[in-house]
């Protein structure tokens, strides 16, 4: 019904900058939060920084400071600026959507397949 691609990952050094995107696609009516996650080998996946439809942020608090995370609502895509990236950075990071779909009044939760993100020191 509802897809998620995200885009962007790759290899940088540390100190550089990456931006990742997601873009849904399918039945989607609106829809509310937009978030970041990441897993890092050996780690449980955790919150990086999330949106609602109306622009409140949040973000976790290794990343305060160097990530920002928006959207543009009429291409249904969130975005996810990373500055002075560090190797702790180091993880697969996810997109993931509640999104209220056309075929009822019902919010799904939906996620992409994860984009690598490699920080070298």
């Amino acid at each position: 019904q509802v897809q998620l691609v995200e885009s962007g990952g790759g290899l940088v050094q540390a100190g550089e900058s990456l931006t990742l995107s997601c873009a849904a696609s399918g039945s989607i009516f609106s829809i509310n939060a937009m978030n970041w996650y990441r897993q890092a080998p050996g780690k449980q996946r955790e919150l990086v920084a999330g949106i609602t439809s109306g622009g409140r942020t949040n973000y976790a608090d290794s990343v305060k400071g160097r990530f920002t995370i928006s959207r543009d609502n009429a291409k249904n895509t969130v975005y996810l600026q990373m500055n002075s990236l560090k190797p702790e950075d180091t993880a697969v990071y996810y997109c993931y959507a509640r999104v209220v779909v056309t075929t009822g009044p019902y919010e799904y939760q939906y996620w992409g397949q994860g984009t690598q993100v490699t920080v070298s020191s």
